[in-house]
């Protein structure tokens, strides 16, 4: 998959969990803003209540979506005979879509009422999904090879490409701009064994700036725009893969930790789903079959 049909891939998700989103909303919009009391005296209360084919049918929908979502995954990533059908990383963007999807449809199923165990599995949920941004955000932290692999410290330093010599070769500049770039690009002391997220938001802002000061020394040595672009994705690219070495031991242990705080809310969520499906059918509640 090239970068620009990822781009679509992306898109296209991310679209169709906002349009899900925004046509329930404008579709039930008059029943969900009825107080929760006066709901049964609404017109379309046998369409859009929990058990309604409606509101049942988005829980039912939801329900396996996440199933599929949480399960498939885990199968790709246990099973590699699986490789086949496409790389860990793509299928862990379709486990986050279908894991972001189905809860929305869940939250509408539940007409935005709360209450008894079922409550526990709903706020399980949420809490899996918010910590599944975290981990995505430390995921993307972690230098990956094409398949998904998790690099090792002496790969990604193979990673690092000589900038002073590409520059000095290719572009003809002042010592003092080479000198400002290559110290935008020098690796700190720190060894991100005591790093915190306040440092990183830091070092964020220092980098910006860095890039800033960078382009302003480009353009005053008069270089193309086009020679100034490449020279500044190259800088990126060396700030970024420099971040990484310097985060990469934090970045592993914060993943270690994730995994301890997502996997229990999955599971809370789950058996409580099950439960609540084998006593929704218990009583009798079907949907159109």
């Amino acid at each position: 998959m090239t970068p620009f049909v990822h781009r679509i891939y992306i898109g296209t998700l991310s679209f169709i969990v906002i349009a899900v989103t925004i046509f329930l909303w404008i579709h039930g919009f008059e029943y969900y803003r009825t107080p929760i009391e006066d709901r049964f005296l609404h017109p379309d209360y046998a369409w859009f209540k929990p058990s309604g084919i409606f509101g049942h049918g988005l829980g039912i929908i939801g329900t396996l979506l996440i199933l599929i979502g949480v399960f498939g995954y885990m199968a790709l990533k246990r099973f590699r005979s699986l490789a086949r059908f496409g790389r860990l990383k793509y299928w862990l963007e379709f486990h986050i879509f279908l894991c972001t999807l189905g809860p929305v449809m869940i939250l509408f199923h539940t007409t935005f009422k709360f209450g008894g165990i079922v409550s526990v599995s709903f706020w399980s949920m949420v809490a899996v999904v918010a910590s599944g941004v975290v981990g995505r955000f430390i995921y993307l932290q972690i230098p990956r090879s094409i398949e998904g692999r998790e690099l090792s410290l002496q790969e990604v330093k193979a990673m690092k490409t000589n900038i002073e010599e590409v520059l000095r070769h290719t572009y003809q500049m002042q010592e003092s701009s080479y000198q400002a770039i290559l110290s935008s690009t020098t690796t700190s002391n720190h060894s991100g064994g005591s790093e915190n997220m306040q440092r990183i938001i830091q070092k964020i802002k220092d980098d910006r700036q860095a890039i800033r000061k960078i382009s302003e020394t480009l353009r005053g040595e008069g270089l193309s725009r086009r020679d100034q672009k490449k020279i500044l994705q190259l800088v990126r690219n060396e700030i970024s893969l420099n971040n990484r070495i310097e985060r990469l031991h934090t970045m592993q242990n914060l993943l270690k930790y994730w995994h301890i705080a997502h996997l229990p809310f999955a599971l809370i969520m789950l058996v409580i789903m099950v439960i609540h499906v084998g006593i929704t059918l218990l009583f009798g509640y079907h949907w159109i079959f």
